[in-house]
């Protein structure tokens, strides 16, 4: 049975506030994540590492210049079948809640997976973002020759 509405609605706000599209559905999750360029799916959850670290160090991570060219979530135990579509684009890694993916064209290019976040502060989950952030979403630069 999910989680009720009222519940899980505090913790949506917090990366819908930050400019993170809610996919409640299998058909948004297939929409968001063959979109062009690089898309960041977040699994969110109501347990604490996600309130306390993960919802926090994605805000801070999305300020960063390179960015994901889309942004999106879903909420492990309220939007159940949009979840286990997104685990079945995340496969090869084990269901986790909360998570962060980078994907582009359907494929993952880094995974932050549950226990990556567990032992992290906030500050330093942003830094892991902005990390992969600068590696799989900067602009590419043109060469003079």
């Amino acid at each position: 049975m999910p989680y009720p509405e009222y519940l899980v609605a505090p913790m949506r706000q917090e990366l819908t506030q930050v400019g993170v599209k809610e996919c409640r559905t299998p058909a948004e999750v297939d929409a968001v994540v063959k979109s062009q360029g690089v898309v960041m799916m977040v699994v969110n959850s109501v347990c604490g590492c996600a309130a306390g670290k993960a919802r926090p160090g994605i805000a801070m991570a999305l300020q960063h210049p390179n960015r994901p060219d889309t942004v999106a979530t879903v909420f492990a135990g309220a939007d159940v079948d949009a979840t286990s579509r997104v685990r079945e684009y995340l496969s090869g890694f084990a269901p986790s809640s909360p998570s962060v993916a980078l994907l582009r064209d359907g494929k993952v290019l880094y995974m932050v997976e549950r226990r990556d976040i567990e032992t992290r502060s906030a500050d330093m989950i942003a830094d892991l973002l902005t990390l992969a952030f600068d590696k799989f979403c900067a602009p590419e630069v043109a060469t003079v020759q």
